[in-house]
């Protein structure tokens, strides 16, 4: 089995069904409890305000569930979202078009913001501190610098290396949330769902098995998942029986 399929970071082929698996609210989330604990405060406060939440980082390797906290404060919020990858973000311009078509309290959610080059990370800073957008206007002496309002939004940023950020980014963020590696039981109930929502039956000693090797990442665990579902359907009646699991994970020589 190629070291990819094992690998945390996303690929093409995850993208249209980890949208599917995907958890659309907090109580739906497994794992990660004390985040989900802090952030369920900070979100029922800031709705009860009408307030913007504050931002928020997300620090953790690939595969833990950043992107889907994103969306569910989104969802939670009841509010509109924005992603952008943070390579993607090249001008100056870029950032100011997507601060300026925010409408209020929406989610702007920067995938890698650790390589966010620093002429963006400029336009950031008023922005996130006084939701205002300061833009230069000509060049030398006649240069001056116009701005506008722009409505409280909530930043969101996912990163897997805190250690490539400012500190003046760094600081502006009024939470910061590390996601750890999940436990082998937790994971098996990520692999239950999945494989419910994918129309599939699944014995609890064959979720579990795949859970224990799925490297602590939902990702991987629901990839190995997909997999052990073909060799279900193809060379047998398509439960996921222990046998089953068993025979798919030593084709595909996860170990």
């Amino acid at each position: 089995m190629s070291t990819q399929f094992l690998a945390p970071v996303a690929v093409e082929e995850d993208e249209a069904v980890e949208q599917t698996l995907r958890p659309r609210r907090l109580d739906e989330f497994v794992g990660q409890e004390r985040v989900k604990e802090q952030l369920a405060i900070s979100l029922a406060a800031a709705q009860a305000r009408g307030e913007a939440l504050d931002h928020v980082l997300l620090v953790g390797p690939p595969g833990l569930g950043k992107t889907s906290l994103a969306y569910i404060v989104r969802e939670e919020l009841g509010v509109g979202i924005r992603t952008v990858a943070g390579p993607a973000l090249e001008r100056k311009g870029d950032m100011a078009a997507i601060l300026t078509a925010l409408e209020p309290r929406d989610v702007l959610f920067v995938d890698e913001i650790h390589r966010l080059n620093r002429a963006i990370e400029e336009i950031l800073y008023p922005a996130l501190e006084d939701f205002r957008l300061d833009i230069v206007v000509g060049q030398g002496p006649a240069a001056r610098t116009l701005t506008l309002d722009l409505p409280p939004f909530t930043l969101i940023g996912a990163t897997t290396r805190t250690g490539l950020l400012t500190t003046p980014l760094r600081d502006r963020f009024g939470m910061t949330f590390r996601l750890e590696h999940y436990d082998p039981a937790e994971l098996a109930t990520i692999v239950h769902r999945s494989a419910r929502i994918l129309g599939v039956d699944i014995a609890g000693d064959a979720a579990e098995e795949i859970a224990r090797r799925s490297r602590g990442t939902p990702r991987i665990a629901n990839r190995i998942l997909r997999r052990v579902r073909d060799v279900a359907q193809v060379r047998h009646e398509g439960a996921i029986t222990t046998a089953v699991a068993e025979e798919a994970l030593a084709l595909l020589e996860v170990d």
